[in-house]
């Protein structure tokens, strides 16, 4: 049973704002401009959307040493706000490392990692906040970096301010290896890697999109097994921007098998057995687990290096494509 106390919450819709910067303001920089023509929003907040790549000027993502023009055309996207008082929640996780400073979690797929709209219970965060109730004090009770619902596998969170403030320096400056398991429809002829910007897609806002004005991603696979018609990859990600590695394997022209939000029908190969199309059809999410994590410790500085295992769905999906693979071939 849930152990829980009430909680509290309110959403404020999505909004975007377009602006043009007046000529008193040229040559200013851009969060001191902001700060000053939009006055019911702190320059903190406006400063956080420019570094989260929601604020594009002439249809280029801006960063915070940008420096506006006279007749500059300004976009901010005001996202939907869903605020939360978390319950602590009675809720099992799978915990591979633990110490005063971090814990390390394997995350099933299908689970929510923060509270929001229509999801403000049964989430990863209300599980911490129920297995270390001094994560209340922290911001996202520890929590420096996400996986997608249906993404199964690794996660550090830091249990103490000092640790999370060194935990978000290590992703910034791309010392955290994260490397992941991916099944992609079609057979890739071998490895590479794709470098290219993601922003938020223009007409659909649940799904991001190589863009112009996205912000930088880059993402290094490699093959480790191909299958009659999918290729089995490894991807490490040199940058951690959101849904990465379904929008690039997508960008290339392999999506993740099962994606719903940026795949294609099932590939099914000629004369595949009714078994292992059951299989695949009753495979309901991408197909993609988070295997590894390295790092060094924030406060000891040992590396410190995790592997999980992959999940029941994904092994026997595996399993049976390898099968008919076999079958093929014999």
């Amino acid at each position: 049973m849930s152990d829980t106390s009430q909680a509290t919450s309110k959403i404020t819709e999505a909004s975007v704002k377009r602006l043009e910067i007046p000529a008193v303001f040229d040559g200013m920089r851009l969060d001191q401009t902001l700060a000053q023509l939009i006055n019911d929003r702190s320059r903190v907040f406006l400063q956080g959307l420019i570094a989260d790549g929601q604020v594009i000027i002439n249809n280029t993502a801006a960063t915070r040493k940008t420096r506006v023009r006279e007749g500059d055309l300004v976009q901010v996207n005001f996202p939907a706000v869903f605020e939360n008082v978390s319950q602590a929640e009675d809720i099992a996780m799978d915990v591979i490392y633990e110490d005063e400073d971090i814990l390390v979690l394997n995350k099933p797929a299908g689970r929510v990692v923060h509270p929001g709209a229509g999801n403000a219970h049964g989430t990863l965060m209300n599980a911490l906040l129920g297995y270390d109730r001094a994560l209340f004090a922290l911001p996202r009770a520890g929590i420096v970096h996400r996986l997608d619902k249906d993404t199964s596998g690794l996660m550090v969170v830091s249990r103490n301010e000092v640790v999370r403030q060194k935990l978000i320096s290590l992703l910034k400056e791309h010392r955290v290896r994260r490397r992941y398991l991916a099944l992609v429809e079609g057979r890739l002829i071998s490895g590479g890697t794709v470098d290219a910007p993601i922003g938020r897609h223009r007409q659909n806002r649940l799904k991001m999109t190589v863009t112009r004005a996205g912000k930088r991603a880059v993402s290094h696979y490699r093959v480790v097994r191909r299958l009659r018609a999918h290729t089995l990859v490894r991807v490490d990600l040199e940058t951690g921007r959101t849904h990465q590695i379904r929008v690039h394997m997508a960008h290339i022209g392999h999506p993740l098998f099962a994606d719903p939000l940026y795949g294609r029908r099932l590939a099914i190969a000629a004369g595949m057995d009714e078994v292992t199309r059951e299989v695949m059809t009753n495979f309901k999410r991408q197909a993609l687990h988070a295997e590894h994590l390295e790092f060094d410790h924030p406060v000891s500085g040992r590396n410190l290096r995790f592997d999980a295992p992959l999940p029941d769905d994904f092994r026997q999906l595996l399993a049976a494509l390898d099968d008919d693979n076999k079958k093929a071939a014999s």
